[in-house]
Protein backbone atom coordinates (compact mmCIF):
# COMPACT_ATOMS: atom_id res chain seq x y z
CA UNK A 1 0.00 0.00 0.00
CA UNK A 2 1.43 3.40 -0.56
CA UNK A 3 3.12 4.94 2.39
CA UNK A 4 3.54 1.62 4.18
CA UNK A 5 7.12 1.31 5.71
CA UNK A 6 9.32 -0.88 3.92
CA UNK A 7 12.25 -2.83 5.73
CA UNK A 8 15.25 -3.55 4.46
CA UNK A 9 16.78 -6.68 6.32
CA UNK A 10 19.74 -7.27 4.63
CA UNK A 11 23.04 -7.16 6.65
CA UNK A 12 26.30 -6.33 5.07
CA UNK A 13 29.43 -6.75 6.93
CA UNK A 14 32.55 -5.48 5.96
CA UNK A 15 36.16 -5.50 6.50
CA UNK A 16 37.93 -2.92 8.10
CA UNK A 17 41.14 -1.30 6.52
CA UNK A 18 42.71 1.31 8.19
CA UNK A 19 41.75 4.62 10.04
CA UNK A 20 42.02 7.57 7.38
CA UNK A 21 41.22 10.67 9.61
CA UNK A 22 38.96 13.07 11.59
CA UNK A 23 37.69 15.78 10.18
CA UNK A 24 35.13 18.76 11.91
CA UNK A 25 31.91 16.34 11.79
CA UNK A 26 33.47 12.88 11.24
CA UNK A 27 36.05 10.47 11.68
CA UNK A 28 37.01 8.37 8.63
CA UNK A 29 38.16 4.90 7.82
CA UNK A 30 38.66 2.39 4.96
CA UNK A 31 36.04 -0.28 4.60
CA UNK A 32 36.36 -3.38 2.33
CA UNK A 33 33.50 -5.23 0.19
CA UNK A 34 35.13 -8.65 -0.25
CA UNK A 35 31.89 -9.58 -2.21
CA UNK A 36 32.18 -7.03 -5.03
CA UNK A 37 36.08 -6.70 -4.16
CA UNK A 38 35.77 -2.91 -3.54
CA UNK A 39 36.89 -0.41 -0.80
CA UNK A 40 34.90 2.29 0.49
CA UNK A 41 34.97 5.30 2.72
CA UNK A 42 32.85 5.12 5.89
CA UNK A 43 32.23 8.63 7.57
CA UNK A 44 31.15 8.02 11.33
CA UNK A 45 29.19 10.94 12.62
CA UNK A 46 32.10 11.86 15.42
CA UNK A 47 32.43 15.82 16.10
CA UNK A 48 34.88 17.35 17.19
CA UNK A 49 33.67 19.13 20.00
CA UNK A 50 31.33 16.70 21.86
CA UNK A 51 29.58 19.37 23.69
CA UNK A 52 28.17 20.36 20.30
CA UNK A 53 27.30 16.70 19.25
CA UNK A 54 23.73 17.79 18.68
CA UNK A 55 24.10 21.44 16.90
CA UNK A 56 26.81 19.61 14.80
CA UNK A 57 24.28 17.09 13.74
CA UNK A 58 22.52 19.14 11.63
CA UNK A 59 25.43 19.84 9.74
CA UNK A 60 25.85 15.90 9.39
CA UNK A 61 22.67 15.12 7.49
CA UNK A 62 23.17 17.96 5.15
CA UNK A 63 26.25 16.83 3.91
CA UNK A 64 24.20 13.83 3.12
CA UNK A 65 21.54 15.72 1.42
CA UNK A 66 24.14 17.68 -0.56
CA UNK A 67 26.39 14.81 -1.50
CA UNK A 68 23.04 12.84 -3.23
CA UNK A 69 22.03 15.86 -5.03
CA UNK A 70 26.15 15.38 -6.75
CA UNK A 71 27.09 13.61 -10.16
CA UNK A 72 30.40 14.78 -11.38
CA UNK A 73 33.52 13.40 -12.00
CA UNK A 74 35.42 15.77 -9.83
CA UNK A 75 32.61 15.51 -6.62
CA UNK A 76 33.12 12.45 -4.33
CA UNK A 77 30.39 10.17 -4.48
CA UNK A 78 28.20 8.67 -1.99
CA UNK A 79 26.74 5.17 -2.37
CA UNK A 80 24.69 4.75 1.34
CA UNK A 81 23.75 6.56 4.69
CA UNK A 82 22.87 5.17 7.88
CA UNK A 83 21.20 7.66 10.34
CA UNK A 84 20.19 7.49 14.09
CA UNK A 85 18.74 10.80 14.41
CA UNK A 86 17.34 9.58 18.48
CA UNK A 87 20.86 9.27 19.57
CA UNK A 88 22.22 11.80 16.93
CA UNK A 89 24.81 9.15 15.14
CA UNK A 90 25.55 8.28 11.65
CA UNK A 91 27.56 6.69 9.36
CA UNK A 92 27.93 7.58 4.91
CA UNK A 93 29.54 5.21 3.14
CA UNK A 94 31.38 7.03 0.11
CA UNK A 95 34.09 6.42 -2.97
CA UNK A 96 37.32 5.90 -1.94
CA UNK A 97 40.05 7.96 -3.31
CA UNK A 98 43.29 6.42 -3.62
CA UNK A 99 45.89 9.39 -3.88
CA UNK A 100 47.14 12.56 -2.00
CA UNK A 101 45.75 15.83 -1.31
CA UNK A 102 45.80 18.36 -3.97
CA UNK A 103 49.35 19.83 -2.47
CA UNK A 104 51.56 16.68 -2.22
CA UNK A 105 50.55 15.89 -5.87
CA UNK A 106 51.35 18.85 -7.36
CA UNK A 107 54.85 18.78 -5.36
CA UNK A 108 55.40 15.41 -6.86
CA UNK A 109 54.09 16.17 -10.33
CA UNK A 110 54.21 20.13 -11.16
CA UNK A 111 53.87 19.60 -14.85
CA UNK A 112 50.13 18.26 -14.18
CA UNK A 113 48.84 21.86 -12.34
CA UNK A 114 47.29 23.32 -15.69
CA UNK A 115 45.26 19.39 -15.82
CA UNK A 116 44.36 20.09 -12.13
CA UNK A 117 43.35 23.32 -12.04
CA UNK A 118 41.25 22.82 -14.94
CA UNK A 119 39.41 20.19 -13.19
CA UNK A 120 38.74 21.85 -10.20
CA UNK A 121 37.77 24.50 -12.01
CA UNK A 122 34.87 22.59 -13.89
CA UNK A 123 34.54 20.67 -10.42
CA UNK A 124 33.42 24.31 -8.47
CA UNK A 125 31.87 25.24 -11.25
CA UNK A 126 29.29 22.42 -11.27
CA UNK A 127 29.07 23.35 -7.45
CA UNK A 128 27.79 26.45 -8.62
CA UNK A 129 25.45 25.41 -10.84
CA UNK A 130 23.79 23.18 -8.29
CA UNK A 131 24.06 25.95 -6.00
CA UNK A 132 25.96 24.38 -3.62
CA UNK A 133 28.78 26.13 -1.45
CA UNK A 134 31.07 24.40 0.09
CA UNK A 135 32.72 26.34 2.47
CA UNK A 136 35.82 24.70 3.66
CA UNK A 137 38.74 24.78 0.61
CA UNK A 138 41.75 23.50 1.60
CA UNK A 139 44.27 21.03 0.45
CA UNK A 140 42.76 17.99 2.09
CA UNK A 141 39.56 18.47 1.34
CA UNK A 142 40.81 18.59 -2.74
CA UNK A 143 42.35 14.56 -3.17
CA UNK A 144 44.23 13.81 -6.65
CA UNK A 145 44.04 9.90 -7.66
CA UNK A 146 46.92 8.16 -9.03
CA UNK A 147 45.38 8.59 -12.53
CA UNK A 148 45.31 12.49 -12.36
CA UNK A 149 41.74 12.45 -11.40
CA UNK A 150 40.29 15.48 -9.28
CA UNK A 151 37.78 15.36 -6.47
CA UNK A 152 36.79 17.55 -4.00
CA UNK A 153 35.44 15.72 -0.61
CA UNK A 154 34.26 16.62 3.05
CA UNK A 155 31.16 18.61 2.73
CA UNK A 156 30.45 18.59 6.24
CA UNK A 157 30.68 22.85 6.34
CA UNK A 158 28.85 22.61 2.80
CA UNK A 159 25.28 24.57 1.63
CA UNK A 160 23.07 24.47 -0.27
CA UNK A 161 21.45 28.36 -1.78
CA UNK A 162 17.90 28.62 -1.80
CA UNK A 163 17.83 32.74 -1.81
CA UNK A 164 20.00 35.57 -1.44
CA UNK A 165 19.70 35.68 2.55
CA UNK A 166 21.50 32.52 2.37
CA UNK A 167 24.70 33.47 1.68
CA UNK A 168 25.73 35.27 5.09
CA UNK A 169 29.22 33.54 6.82
CA UNK A 170 27.49 31.85 9.79
CA UNK A 171 30.93 29.59 9.97
CA UNK A 172 34.69 30.59 11.53
CA UNK A 173 37.24 28.55 10.73
CA UNK A 174 41.06 28.66 10.91
CA UNK A 175 41.50 29.98 7.46
CA UNK A 176 45.06 29.21 5.66
CA UNK A 177 45.36 32.00 3.75
CA UNK A 178 44.49 35.55 4.32
CA UNK A 179 40.49 36.35 4.03
CA UNK A 180 39.08 38.25 1.35
CA UNK A 181 37.30 41.04 2.18
CA UNK A 182 33.85 40.11 2.22
CA UNK A 183 34.65 38.72 5.35
CA UNK A 184 34.73 42.35 6.74
CA UNK A 185 30.67 42.20 5.86
CA UNK A 186 30.08 38.59 7.37
CA UNK A 187 29.54 38.04 3.71
CA UNK A 188 30.32 34.26 2.48
CA UNK A 189 28.80 33.52 -1.60
CA UNK A 190 30.65 31.73 -4.52
CA UNK A 191 33.11 35.04 -5.47
CA UNK A 192 34.51 33.88 -1.83
CA UNK A 193 35.11 30.30 -3.31
CA UNK A 194 36.60 31.49 -6.73
CA UNK A 195 38.83 33.59 -4.01
CA UNK A 196 39.69 30.39 -1.84
CA UNK A 197 40.33 28.28 -5.21
CA UNK A 198 42.40 30.75 -6.14
CA UNK A 199 44.43 31.40 -3.49
CA UNK A 200 45.11 27.22 -2.96
CA UNK A 201 46.58 27.07 -6.10
CA UNK A 202 48.60 30.18 -5.71
CA UNK A 203 49.75 29.19 -2.56
CA UNK A 204 50.72 25.67 -3.82
CA UNK A 205 52.23 26.74 -7.82
CA UNK A 206 54.71 28.97 -5.28
CA UNK A 207 56.63 26.24 -4.38
CA UNK A 208 55.85 23.03 -6.50
CA UNK A 209 54.41 24.83 -10.11
CA UNK A 210 55.84 25.00 -13.54
CA UNK A 211 57.91 27.99 -14.05
CA UNK A 212 55.50 29.34 -16.17
CA UNK A 213 51.48 28.88 -15.42
CA UNK A 214 49.14 28.57 -18.48
CA UNK A 215 46.23 30.24 -16.49
CA UNK A 216 48.50 32.87 -14.65
CA UNK A 217 46.09 35.38 -15.91
CA UNK A 218 43.15 34.11 -14.61
CA UNK A 219 44.33 32.92 -11.52
CA UNK A 220 45.72 36.60 -10.44
CA UNK A 221 41.76 37.85 -11.51
CA UNK A 222 40.29 35.00 -9.12
CA UNK A 223 42.67 35.93 -6.18
CA UNK A 224 41.94 39.74 -6.16
CA UNK A 225 40.82 40.30 -2.14
CA UNK A 226 37.95 42.88 -3.30
CA UNK A 227 35.17 40.72 -4.46
CA UNK A 228 34.63 43.87 -7.18
CA UNK A 229 37.32 43.31 -8.45
CA UNK A 230 37.74 39.78 -9.06
CA UNK A 231 36.49 37.15 -11.60
CA UNK A 232 32.61 36.79 -9.87
CA UNK A 233 31.48 33.28 -10.53
CA UNK A 234 32.73 29.93 -11.71
CA UNK A 235 31.30 30.09 -14.90
CA UNK A 236 33.11 32.96 -15.98
CA UNK A 237 36.65 30.82 -15.06
CA UNK A 238 34.96 27.85 -16.76
CA UNK A 239 34.73 30.16 -19.87
CA UNK A 240 37.92 31.58 -20.16
CA UNK A 241 39.22 28.13 -20.03
CA UNK A 242 36.96 27.18 -22.69
CA UNK A 243 37.61 30.51 -24.85
CA UNK A 244 41.49 29.68 -24.17
CA UNK A 245 41.00 26.27 -25.98
CA UNK A 246 38.85 27.39 -28.77
CA UNK A 247 40.62 30.24 -29.61
CA UNK A 248 44.24 28.22 -30.19
CA UNK A 249 45.22 28.21 -33.92
CA UNK A 250 44.57 24.56 -33.99
CA UNK A 251 40.95 25.15 -33.48
CA UNK A 252 40.22 25.89 -37.47
CA UNK A 253 36.73 26.84 -38.61
CA UNK A 254 36.78 23.28 -39.90
CA UNK A 255 37.88 21.66 -36.60
CA UNK A 256 34.79 23.40 -34.90
CA UNK A 257 32.40 22.41 -37.60
CA UNK A 258 33.38 18.52 -36.77
CA UNK A 259 33.19 18.94 -32.85
CA UNK A 260 30.32 20.81 -32.67
CA UNK A 261 28.29 18.85 -35.13
CA UNK A 262 29.32 15.73 -33.28
CA UNK A 263 28.63 16.58 -30.11
CA UNK A 264 24.93 17.59 -30.81
CA UNK A 265 24.15 14.28 -31.80
CA UNK A 266 26.26 12.50 -29.49
CA UNK A 267 23.81 14.51 -26.65
CA UNK A 268 20.39 13.78 -28.57
CA UNK A 269 21.44 10.21 -28.78
CA UNK A 270 21.47 9.92 -24.87
CA UNK A 271 18.17 10.39 -22.83
CA UNK A 272 19.26 10.24 -19.45
CA UNK A 273 22.46 8.83 -16.94
CA UNK A 274 22.51 6.60 -14.37
CA UNK A 275 23.77 7.81 -11.21
CA UNK A 276 26.50 5.89 -10.71
CA UNK A 277 27.83 6.57 -14.75
CA UNK A 278 31.39 7.74 -15.01
CA UNK A 279 32.86 9.72 -18.50
CA UNK A 280 35.87 7.89 -19.49
CA UNK A 281 38.46 10.58 -19.71
CA UNK A 282 41.69 8.71 -21.07
CA UNK A 283 41.54 10.35 -24.13
CA UNK A 284 43.78 7.85 -25.76
CA UNK A 285 41.69 4.84 -24.93
CA UNK A 286 38.73 6.80 -25.98
CA UNK A 287 40.58 7.32 -29.43
CA UNK A 288 40.86 3.82 -29.70
CA UNK A 289 37.48 3.21 -29.18
CA UNK A 290 36.39 5.39 -32.08
CA UNK A 291 39.59 3.84 -33.88
CA UNK A 292 37.98 0.40 -33.82
CA UNK A 293 33.90 1.72 -34.07
CA UNK A 294 34.74 3.38 -37.72
CA UNK A 295 35.94 0.29 -39.78
CA UNK A 296 32.59 -1.64 -38.51
CA UNK A 297 30.24 0.72 -39.34
CA UNK A 298 31.57 3.22 -42.26
CA UNK A 299 29.66 1.10 -45.02
CA UNK A 300 26.23 2.69 -43.12
CA UNK A 301 24.68 5.99 -43.91
CA UNK A 302 23.58 5.63 -39.99
CA UNK A 303 25.05 3.72 -37.18
CA UNK A 304 22.89 0.77 -36.52
CA UNK A 305 22.17 1.61 -33.09
CA UNK A 306 23.68 4.31 -31.01
CA UNK A 307 24.80 2.54 -27.98
CA UNK A 308 27.88 2.13 -30.58
CA UNK A 309 29.30 5.58 -30.30
CA UNK A 310 27.82 6.10 -26.47
CA UNK A 311 30.09 3.40 -25.07
CA UNK A 312 32.92 4.83 -26.59
CA UNK A 313 32.64 8.12 -23.83
CA UNK A 314 30.54 6.31 -20.91
CA UNK A 315 31.00 4.04 -18.78
CA UNK A 316 28.43 2.86 -17.20
CA UNK A 317 24.35 2.92 -17.33
CA UNK A 318 22.45 4.87 -19.60
CA UNK A 319 18.88 5.37 -21.23
CA UNK A 320 19.42 6.45 -24.95
CA UNK A 321 17.45 7.74 -28.23
CA UNK A 322 16.52 6.39 -31.38
CA UNK A 323 17.49 9.41 -33.58
CA UNK A 324 19.69 8.67 -36.21
CA UNK A 325 23.91 9.35 -35.79
CA UNK A 326 24.85 9.71 -39.51
CA UNK A 327 28.22 7.91 -39.59
CA UNK A 328 29.87 10.81 -41.59
CA UNK A 329 29.36 12.65 -39.12
CA UNK A 330 31.50 10.27 -36.63
CA UNK A 331 34.00 10.32 -39.36
CA UNK A 332 34.10 13.97 -39.38
CA UNK A 333 34.44 13.92 -35.59
CA UNK A 334 37.46 11.24 -35.76
CA UNK A 335 39.89 13.03 -38.30
CA UNK A 336 39.37 15.75 -35.91
CA UNK A 337 39.74 13.92 -32.83
CA UNK A 338 43.07 11.86 -34.59
CA UNK A 339 44.66 15.17 -35.75
CA UNK A 340 44.93 17.00 -32.45
CA UNK A 341 47.88 16.63 -30.07
CA UNK A 342 46.75 14.86 -26.45
CA UNK A 343 46.29 19.00 -24.70
CA UNK A 344 43.86 19.66 -27.59
CA UNK A 345 42.09 15.65 -27.30
CA UNK A 346 41.88 16.77 -23.06
CA UNK A 347 39.93 19.74 -24.21
CA UNK A 348 37.88 18.11 -26.79
CA UNK A 349 36.61 15.88 -23.52
CA UNK A 350 36.44 18.51 -21.19
CA UNK A 351 33.79 20.23 -24.04
CA UNK A 352 31.67 17.03 -24.41
CA UNK A 353 31.86 16.68 -20.70
CA UNK A 354 30.18 19.78 -19.97
CA UNK A 355 27.45 19.24 -22.47
CA UNK A 356 26.81 15.91 -21.23
CA UNK A 357 26.52 17.33 -17.33
CA UNK A 358 23.26 18.91 -18.62
CA UNK A 359 21.51 15.23 -19.12
CA UNK A 360 19.26 14.39 -16.00
CA UNK A 361 20.49 11.60 -13.93
CA UNK A 362 18.45 8.84 -12.59
CA UNK A 363 19.04 6.64 -9.43
CA UNK A 364 19.41 2.47 -9.79
CA UNK A 365 18.51 -0.23 -7.57
CA UNK A 366 19.76 -3.79 -7.79
CA UNK A 367 16.43 -5.81 -7.86
CA UNK A 368 17.64 -7.94 -4.90
CA UNK A 369 17.88 -5.28 -2.79
CA UNK A 370 14.23 -4.06 -3.06
CA UNK A 371 12.45 -6.06 -0.58
CA UNK A 372 9.07 -6.28 -2.09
Amino acid sequence: MADDIIHFVRQRDLVFRRELGQGACGRTVLLYDDIIGEHFVCKKYAPYDERRRVELFENFKREIKILHLLHHPNVVRVFNYFLYPSSYAGYILMEFVEGNDIEDYLSQNPEAAASIFRQAIHGFHYLEANNVLHRDIRPGNLLVSADGRLKIIDFGFGKQIAASDDFGKSISLNWWCETPNEFAHSLYDFRTEVYFVGKLFQKILATSGPEEFEYAHLLSQMCAPEPDERISSFALCRTALLARGISDPEFSSADLRAYREFAAHLHTAISKLEAGTKYLTDADDVLRRLEALYPSVMLEEFLPKNTLIIRCFLDGAYYYARNEFPTTVLHSFLTFFRSCSRERRNVVLSNLHTRLDSLARYEKLADDDIPF
